[in-house]
């Protein structure tokens, strides 16, 4: 995929709708940040979705980092289908888990499925597994409350130390010499993590295993394992604990550090430093590698990448479902749904929403997947 031609269509779509209130009630949130405007484009892309016998209501629940992206598609799906889609939002751990039990259609996660979590869905896929199925990319913002710092850059091992409670001051000279003009006042860090196990806490800290393994010496996961710091349920939790408290720092989906939280640029070792942006995250998705077998499109991510302007705090989520044993009475909505959302009209959506589209080469495979579902 020519990368920059993924971005002169992503900003030639930039008039797609995904304006005003969610069509439905998405529970467990309240988070609709992130729309656009141009109500006679959104009925236009609203009339281009194929509903093929799509019928009735799908509950769905996970990545809480693709949410204003989930928002924006039932909106356009529901106004062309009329199926309700009530997709909650609890978190990656949450939604694999209801998914496992039988409790949703399709479930949403930052982190791909472990293969302890494939067994589990072979009770609930009857005759075949779960997949992933990658479908939105974006960078993970650490948004950060600091009065009179309008502009902050760290790097990789700093990160891990403020994390690690290891840096409390945000005068500390390590931070200092990455901001040598910024006026860094003698304040405590107040650090947030997720209170849930989340796929946005799992891309994280790869990104600081990756990056500055002597300073988190930590396993990994959707669970955090850091003693000490604050924690908030959800990106939206962490976003609104960060919005609210002076010396505060957290990391969340780009799209909820807005009205008053500034996204911190990364030092990499590129010549400067990297903002946190739709194309920087695309330059990095657009060089992960599918590791995943058979039906399944699990990605790798280069998260010590050092490339020009390539953001490395990128997830990428996935839309979980089974490949084959779907229940009959909710399969046709669910092809229907994923299968409008990984189209070109779907993907759009996401750059409006400060998320990145999928590569071309992937989405593509993606769609080839999801018209085998069954």
């Amino acid at each position: 995929m020519k990368l920059q031609r993924m971005n002169r269509r992503a900003l030639a779509f930039g008039a797609l709708a995904v304006s005003g209130a969610l069509a439905l009630t998405a529970c467990g949130s309240d988070d609709t940040s992130g729309g656009g405007s141009g109500n006679a484009s959104a009925t236009a892309a609203a009339g281009n979705i194929k509903c093929d016998g799509a019928k009735g209501q799908l509950l769905a629940d996970g990545s809480s980092a693709q949410k204003n992206a989930i928002d924006a598609w039932v909106k356009q799906f529901t106004q062309a289908c009329g199926v309700q889609i009530n997709y909650k939002g609890s978190g990656s751990g949450a939604g694999i888990t209801a998914f496992t039990n039988g409790q949703v259609a399709f479930a949403g996660s930052d982190s791909a499925l472990k293969p302890e979590e494939v067994t589990a869905s072979k009770k609930v896929c009857s005759g075949g597994q779960a997949i992933d199925l990658p479908m939105v990319g974006g960078p993970i913002a650490l948004g950060y409350n600091v009065p009179g710092v309008d502009k902050l850059t760290l790097d990789a091992p700093t990160l891990a130390k403020i994390f690690n409670n290891k840096i409390s001051k945000w005068n500390d000279a390590a931070i200092k010499k990455l901001n040598p003009d910024a006026k860094l006042p003698d304040l405590k860090i107040q650090a947030f993590h997720r209170s849930e196990d989340s796929g946005t806490t799992d891309n994280f800290t790869k990104y600081l295993i990756a990056t500055a393994k002597s300073d988190w010496p930590y396993s990994g996961g959707k669970a955090w394992q850091a003693e000490g710091g604050q924690s908030a349920s959800g990106s939206s939790g962490i976003a609104q604990q960060v919005k609210q408290t002076s010396g505060a720092i957290g990391y969340m989906e780009l799209s909820y550090a807005k009205d008053g939280i500034n996204p911190v640029s990364i030092d990499t070792g590129a010549s400067a430093p990297v903002e946190a942006s739709v194309d920087n995250a695309t330059k990095a998705i657009a060089d992960a590698k599918v590791v995943g077998t058979g039906s399944d499109l699990a990605l790798q991510l280069n998260y010590a990448t050092k490339a020009e302007g390539a953001y490395p705090i990128t997830l990428v989520t996935y839309e979980i479902a089974c490949d084959k044993g779907n229940k009959a009475d909710t399969l046709a909505a669910t092809k229907a749904f994923l299968r409008y959302i990984a189209s070109e009209d779907g993907q759009k959506v996401l750059a409006d929403n400060d998320y990145a589209p999928i590569p071309d080469d992937i989405i593509a495979k993606v769609r080839t997947t999801i018209e085998g579902l069954s």
